[in-house]
């Protein structure tokens, strides 16, 4: 029962994580997403591409029974590329943790971040990982789109934090905590 708890818990969490995604895209300057910012870094365009493509490398060496999503690619990715790109990308790596997290029939066993580390067992530090590296990524955006002098509007900026909402959105009645 836990396990069951456990892993459709961290499928609602990813979710919830994947709303705050689509909320920046949806909500940024279309002159920020491939504008160049200062110093030798990445486009927002080449950032949003480049959390979907580590989301398909965890799916495919750590759940390759579960359909793959496509890459994107960062020159030619348009917002609405990558908003449709991620909500896929998000729904598998959802499936996965709900197998990961759901207990032992499923089929996912370890958690495989990159051909050069060495898996984890599957567990918490898995959804942890994959929200650590998504937050920092976002935090890149919104530091980068005010660099760029286009910043995201101050509710796009603290809706990410308003997770009773976003929770709400993905289907819970009663928001995080609570069974949908």
């Amino acid at each position: 029962m836990v396990h069951t708890q456990l892993g459709r818990t961290a499928a609602q969490i990813f979710a919830v994580n994947d709303r705050m995604n689509q909320a920046l895209i949806e909500h940024l300057d279309p002159a920020a997403w491939r504008a160049k910012p200062p110093g030798n870094v990445r486009t927002i365009a080449a950032i949003f591409t480049h959390m979907h493509n580590v989301r398909t490398k965890w799916i495919r060496l750590t759940a390759p029974h579960l359909k793959v999503p496509a890459q994107l690619n960062r020159a030619h990715c348009t917002p609405q590329q990558a908003r449709a790109g991620l909500a896929e990308s998000a729904a598998r790596c959802a499936d996965m943790l709900a197998e990961a997290l759901g207990g032992p029939e499923g089929r996912v066993e370890k958690f495989h971040r990159d051909g050069w580390a060495k898996p984890w067992p599957a567990g918490p530090e898995m959804l942890c990982y994959m929200l650590a590296h998504e937050a920092h990524h976002r935090g890149q955006v919104c530091m980068l789109a005010h660099q760029l002098g286009l910043p995201l509007p101050q509710e796009v900026g603290a809706g990410i934090w308003n997770w009773e909402k976003l929770w709400k959105e993905g289907g819970s009645s009663a928001g995080p905590g609570y069974d949908p």
